[in-house]
């Protein structure tokens, strides 16, 4: 797998990221996925899937706790595209377990707590929704984050035994937006009222004039923790 890691590097350098999108359909065709927040990133990315002609999944976790606009972006990017973006869910069981025994809130008491959270609304139905395919698509930026910044445009996710793309690593902000202008692309409102970065409701807020992009998920904890476990590489 590091070879074939090694040869796609090799290819896909230099391309743009529709170029990118393109390639892997052909390469893979029924193996690629995209992992969607419904965030601008990934909406950009669902746009240029939609006009590939080969087949692609695309798939989003819904931990429970999201924002009404982000189910409402949901059913208007199903209808803009024609398409089923698939919806994985929390075990109800272990969710019943962690809220009945740390409170519905466990999030704010404590960072175990919070990655807890993330693990059984996140990383348990991740884990569910991709097997079954060879390449993972994500919405990943340099800038987003100083945790991003050493992302490559292709890895080897240890944590998952798979392959992920990142077609858009080095875009900005300004070419996201600029993207989703040009191109009608549906994208969620929050976005016009302060929020950057859009995740589960109690853990997102509006950032302030000057703050990071990031500094609005998971504000009560250090910068360095922000990250809930879908991209964090083993050590």
């Amino acid at each position: 797998m590091k070879e074939l890691v090694q040869q796609l590097n090799e290819q896909l350098t230099g391309k743009s990221a529709q170029e990118i999108v393109a390639i892997l359909l052909q390469k893979f065709p029924g193996k690629v996925t995209l992992a969607s927040s419904l965030g601008a990133e990934d909406q950009v990315l669902t746009d240029m899937l939609s006009k590939c002609d080969n087949e692609f999944s695309i798939f989003t976790l819904d931990t429970g706790r999201v924002f009404p606009e982000t189910y409402t972006l949901l059913a208007k990017t199903n209808a803009r595209y024609g398409i089923t973006i698939k919806t994985f869910f929390p075990d109800y069981k272990l969710v019943e377990e962690m809220v009945n025994t740390k409170g519905i809130n466990l999030f704010y008491d404590r960072i175990e707590n919070r990655k807890l959270c993330c693990n059984i609304r996140k990383i348990e139905p991740l884990k569910r929704a991709l097997p079954g395919y060879h390449i993972w698509i994500t919405g990943l930026r340099k800038d987003q984050s100083l945790n991003r910044f050493f992302t490559e445009l292709v890895e080897w996710d240890e944590n998952y035994q798979m392959i992920k793309v990142n077609p858009l690593l080095k875009w900005t902000e300004k070419e996201v937006w600029a993207y989703i202008r040009e191109n009608e692309v549906p994208y969620n409102e929050l976005h016009d009222q302060g929020f950057p970065s859009i995740g589960c409701q109690p853990c997102t807020r509006a950032v302030k004039d000057g703050e990071d992009p990031r500094a609005g998920r998971w504000w009560w904890e250090a910068p360095e923790h922000n990250e809930c476990g879908l991209h964090v590489k083993e050590k």
